[in-house]
């Protein structure tokens, strides 16, 4: 990385925190690439060292977690690499053991894995819509850290995303794919189903942190108002949890805590009339409301 290149990102990233202003596309680009090469340079390690590295992208609909996997996806090699993004289940599926058909796509040595979705559709969607009983998502809630802990000890890097977008922004993507023949696909009935359900999935939310934002499998909260600002923070996000060699510092560095933090820093609330998003430390509302 050049000097001109330092920069210039430290200079975009310098002012209007928390964001008022969008990253510009040339600056989002120049940094994109960077991040990618180093997303490269570990996806280099993982398969050298037959390590296993799963990656769930979870969040409200219309966070923003299918762009920053794109993003994540684009120059990686797919060899050692894949998403899994599950349908719902079958009917034989539903007889399973709730885990079950998420166990068949775990990561092999020297691979990446990127769910797009995982278990945690049970303590979101189907508790807010009723798709799952009450017993099912008790029980879920206190079986999901055991299993996450078996994921870590047997060996597997186990990183848990949250994309955090504001109830305006997710409005306005709603009203965005609706009006656009290509992206309508992705307005499923039950998230159109779900729009006026904001509180009900604040609580879903705040619950499903409360019992597993543990220390073996711990969540990242990102800020995700700005897509292209929270897709570049989850390459870091990720890339900050690896040493790996050739590792540059002064790109795959810790990500900006005023856009990205733990459960325990951020204040999970329905936006007010001003708009204003949900944000991380450093300018935004905090409490410690949940148990680590």
């Amino acid at each position: 990385m050049s000097a001109s290149d330092v920069a210039a990102v430290a200079t975009e990233g310098q002012h209007g925190y928390p964001p008022t202003e969008k990253l510009s596309a040339a600056a989002y680009e120049r940094e994109k690439r960077l991040l990618q090469i180093e997303l490269l340079k570990l996806q280099s390690h993982v398969k050298s060292a037959s390590e296993r590295v799963l990656v769930l992208f979870e969040g409200r609909d219309a966070a923003g977690k299918g762009g920053a996997i794109t993003r994540f996806m684009e120059h990686l090699n797919p060899r050692g690499a894949r998403v899994v993004a599950l349908d719902k289940p079958t009917d034989a599926e539903r007889t399973q053991w709730y885990f079950q058909r998420y166990v068949a796509h775990l990561p092999s040595g020297g691979e990446i894995v990127l769910m797009d979705r995982s278990w945690y559709n049970r303590a979101g969607v189907e508790r807010v819509m009723g798709y799952c009983s009450s017993a099912d998502y008790e029980e879920f809630l206190q079986t999901a850290p055991s299993f996450e802990r078996m994921l870590v000890g047997s060996g597997i890097r186990l990183v848990k995303l949250w994309f955090s977008v504001g109830e305006t922004e997710q409005r306005r993507r709603f009203q965005r794919r609706s009006a656009d023949p290509v992206t309508q696909w992705k307005l499923s009935p039950t998230d159109l189903a779900g729009v006026d359900r904001w509180a009900d999935y604040t609580a879903a939310e705040e619950a499903m942190f409360f019992h597993t934002d543990t220390s073996a499998a711990p969540w990242i909260v990102i800020a995700s108002d700005d897509k292209k600002r929270a897709r570049l923070e989850a390459m870091r996000c990720v890339l900050a949890r690896f040493d790996y060699p050739g590792k540059d510092p002064l790109i795959a560095h810790a990500p900006d805590p005023r856009l990205v933090g733990r459960p325990s820093q951020v204040r999970l609330e329905e936006e007010g009339a001003s708009g204003n998003a949900r944000g991380t430390t450093g300018g935004y509302d905090r409490h410690d409301s949940y148990r680590q």
